[in-house]
């Protein structure tokens, strides 16, 4: 949720249109904490990309081939672009050893893009401070403190959903 969306929240002068919740109840310090935690998240995948040369949409598709070989069609619906996008997307990709395109593994007539150990090498190594953060940050919870923090995560998760 932007802060544009909670500006217009507090323009409300009692309670949310079509809703029971009043204005002041979307300000408390754990929503304004969420929606600084969101808005830094989006503007992380621009960060990363500028930083490992690449576009948005080349560091989208490495995450989507991180978690299989994928053939361009497919990847082009994931990305929401055209197949011809597509492939020049893995044209790029490709010339700087990022991925690899090989043989379907039982269709030989096609092709997956899959991506390689360098690939993912530089992904992570921009990734990493933000990984090391987190992991000093989580460590220092209790097993109390965990449950409650996970929960309300998954839960914020949920609520975002009803939006998907």
């Amino acid at each position: 949720m932007t802060n544009k969306i909670a500006n217009l929240m507090n323009d409300s002068r009692d309670s949310l249109p079509g809703s029971s919740i009043p204005a002041s109840g979307m300000e408390t310090s754990t929503l304004r904490a969420l929606r600084a935690l969101m808005k830094t998240a989006g503007l992380v995948p621009g960060a990363v990309a500028r930083r490992a040369g690449l576009s948005e949409t080349e560091l989208s598709a490495l995450e989507v081939l991180a978690d299989a070989p994928t053939g361009p069609a497919e990847l082009a619906r994931h990305l929401g672009v055209t197949t011809a996008a597509s492939s020049g997307i893995v044209d790029r990709l490709a010339a700087r050893g990022h991925v690899e395109r090989r043989p379907h593994a039982s269709d030989g007539r096609r092709t997956d893009v899959e991506l390689t150990a360098s690939g993912r090498a530089e992904v992570l190594a921009h990734l990493m401070p933000m990984f090391e953060g987190l992991y000093e940050l989580d460590s220092r919870l209790t097993p109390e403190e965990a449950a409650v923090v996970e929960a309300y995560l998954r839960e914020a998760t949920a609520a975002l959903r009803r939006l998907l």
